[in-house]
């Protein structure tokens, strides 16, 4: 029995797609007789046609996936993708270097290690990418006797 017709007016009626249409099967052949859009709302009206209720998408993965990962899971060679300094951009990893030797500058001028003048020659030299961390600069200031 070709019902497409009154699947295709039902869709239209229901405002679904055809593949949401459901006619029941104990009724087929009442429903293969109606032709015209009121022969099909009649029969929406009596239950032989309805819409079946959308497919949701369930997030349950994902959220477990991000659950992993918060733990540090799934972040292996694999599944690295883009490169260092799109993961990592370079300006911020200056930025975290450039603050921690400034405090650390800051801390070592307030707390009478290094005066002044070292202060600035040391603040200039970091601007300037000298050092690589706070230990690398200390050891600098350390090895020229610019400490106190």
């Amino acid at each position: 029995m070709n019902l497409t017709t009154q699947k295709r007016l039902a869709a239209d009626l229901l405002k679904v797609g055809v593949n949401r249409v459901w006619i029941d099967p104990n009724n087929l052949e009442e429903v293969s007789r109606a032709i015209t859009r009121e022969g099909v709302n009649k029969l929406i009206q009596d239950g032989y046609i309805k819409a079946r209720p959308k497919k949701g998408i369930s997030s349950y993965r994902s959220k477990k996936i991000a659950q992993q990962k918060k733990k540090g899971r799934r972040k292996g060679r694999g599944s690295i993708k883009g490169a260092k300094g799109a993961r990592n951009p370079k300006k911020a990893a200056w930025m975290t270097t450039i603050r921690a030797l400034r405090k650390d500058l800051k801390d070592m001028r307030d707390e009478r290690e290094i005066n002044r003048t070292t202060y600035r020659k040391l603040y200039r030299m970091a601007k300037g990418g000298a050092f690589r961390s706070k230990s690398y600069m200390k050891t600098y200031a350390r090895d020229h006797d610019l400490l106190r």
